[in-house]
């Protein structure tokens, strides 16, 4: 693993180094991606510690029910990789999986302006709740309280990524309930 200087807030987070596999330097990680198994493609990626980035070259991928099990080039014992546990992996947008028409990173609407189809202002995405059957947008309003917006079709009509915007449709009794649930 070679320290690199890399702006990592450029790159996405592909998974979490969660623990060692075995005794010979592998890792478990969960990963952070709707298709696990793009990590199969990947040559190397990168490992942000609390103090250093990583550059890390991938020897082997194998996987373990919603784990991904990584051999490290260059590393073959667990006392070199131990120490690192709890470190977010990233890739550069060039090592990510092209996206379809439509799609978009989650990374790319954190912070985005939320309007209604009214053009009033709700606040700012400030997370992304994945629930399984839809995601739900944590917004933050001016006033700092939250707004939770499930993003489903007839909620959320437009994300513009490129200018950080979401336009949505509050149904009726969406603010209400948001406000109940204090």
């Amino acid at each position: 693993m070679e320290i690199v200087n890399i702006n990592i807030d450029e790159c996405l987070r592909v998974g979490t180094y969660v623990n060692t596999h075995g005794v010979r330097g592998e890792i478990k990680i969960y990963p952070h991606t709707d298709d696990i198994n793009r990590f199969s493609d990947l040559k190397s990626l990168y490992m942000k510690t609390k103090k250093e980035i990583f550059e890390c070259k991938v020897s082997s991928v194998k996987y373990f029910k919603n784990m991904v099990i990584m051999k490290i080039k260059g590393i073959d014992n667990i006392n070199d990789i131990e120490r690192y546990k709890g470190s977010d992996l990233y890739v550069t947008r060039e090592q990510a999986v092209p996206l379809e028409e439509g799609e978009y990173f989650l990374c790319d609407i954190i912070d985005a302006k939320v309007i209604t189809d009214e053009d009033e202002e709700i606040g700012t995405v400030k997370d992304v709740l994945q629930t399984g059957a839809n995601d739900v947008y944590i917004v933050k309003t001016p006033d700092n309280e939250e707004v939770l917006i499930p993003v489903i079709p007839s909620c959320v009509l437009d994300i513009d990524t490129e200018n950080k915007l979401v336009k949505v449709h509050m149904l009726d009794g969406l603010m209400e309930m948001n406000k109940k649930k204090k």
